[in-house]
């Protein structure tokens, strides 16, 4: 029986650096933001009983083996290892954005594929565990050089206010008005710089000034922006909230900006140069730096001229979503 996962990515509006151990195991940290209508999708059959192989996997490459230990995708080997199972499958992901673009896509992935295996073993995982899950296996089983905030996103799905300290953990949804969602919804966008990276190995240098304590003053500031950018989206008047939400995410970036010297690049620059030019109301890059895509927050008339100035293929339109990690077919 074929069945399919769906994850969606996400976009953080604020808080990004702070979702990380090194900083909210001593400080309060905090993110807002959102899963969107872009997803990465698994799809899964069972392997019949004549193939040469008791899994296959397709990605950008092919793997054909007996043994899970011998898969090299490092996500799918350790979650079918962490979750004890063992049933011959035939995997096969897609994605509508390419990865390593600062959308969460990694965990993105991670969410959805323990979300297919519960299901496949016939549990009900609860959103908080698989989200705990999903950070477990990419933080103590892969070491792998990420923050919380993209499980917790992909796992809870919807816009959101996350807040870490400790091992303590919150969510806040987000208390807008329907004229608010629809306005926020009806300007945000991505445009893509061309440029993809690993998120872990960006985020080295970052990581170690976070350990030294030489961005507090940054990462605190970030939090900041999270607590006033959720106050305007509560507000009660949806014109103001974009040229409000925009100032506050150009002032973000620029915040981010001074994290490491990896963040930024000349194109990335370019990019949110040109942008707000155009007629934004506020940019910042999505995700660790160094390329990816960056999101604005345009009228529609400034996306007509970002999609003619950066080329269609590079303007996505974007929308928030409220679902989080579920399957969609079975």
């Amino acid at each position: 029986m074929l069945t399919i996962a769906r994850s969606p990515l996400r976009v953080s509006f604020f808080g990004g650096g702070t979702d990380y151990p090194a900083y909210f195991r001593e400080f309060p940290g905090a993110v807002l933001g959102s899963s969107i209508n872009k997803y990465i999708y698994i799809v899964t059959l069972p392997m019949v009983g004549y193939a040469e192989t008791r899994f296959r996997v397709t990605y950008r490459m092919v793997e054909t083996v007996d043994r899970i230990e011998d898969i090299k995708h490092n996500a799918i080997r350790a979650t079918l290892q962490d979750c004890g199972y063992d049933e011959p499958l035939n995997i096969a992901i897609i994605s509508d954005l390419p990865g390593n673009s600062g959308l969460g896509s990694s965990s993105a992935f991670t969410v959805g594929f323990v979300r297919l295996i519960e299901h496949l073993s016939g549990r009900k995982i609860t959103k908080y565990d698989l989200m705990r899950k999903a950070v477990r296996i990419e933080h103590d089983l892969l070491q792998e050089n990420v923050g919380i905030q993209d499980q917790t996103h992909a796992a809870f799905g919807g816009l959101s206010l996350y807040t870490f300290q400790g091992d303590d953990f919150a969510i806040q949804p987000i208390r807008m008005k329907t004229e608010n969602r629809d306005a926020l919804n009806e300007s945000l966008c991505l445009v893509y710089t061309g440029l993809q990276r690993s998120a872990s190995q960006t985020l080295d240098e970052q990581v170690r000034r976070t350990a030294e304590g030489k961005i507090r003053t940054e990462l605190r500031h970030l939090v900041d922006l999270c607590r006033e950018g959720l106050r305007i989206l509560e507000n009660d008047d949806a014109e103001r909230l974009l040229a409000d939400f925009g100032r506050l995410l150009s002032e973000g970036w620029e915040t981010k900006r001074k994290l490491s010297s990896a963040i930024t690049t000349p194109r990335v620059d370019e990019i949110y140069e040109v942008g707000m030019k155009l007629g934004a109301y506020g940019g910042k890059l999505c995700g660790a730096g160094g390329g990816g895509f960056f999101m604005f927050l345009a009228p529609p008339e400034c996306q007509k001229r970002l999609a003619e100035a950066f080329g269609p293929q590079n303007f996505v339109k974007i929308e928030t979503e409220d679902e989080g990690a579920r399957i969609v077919t079975r």
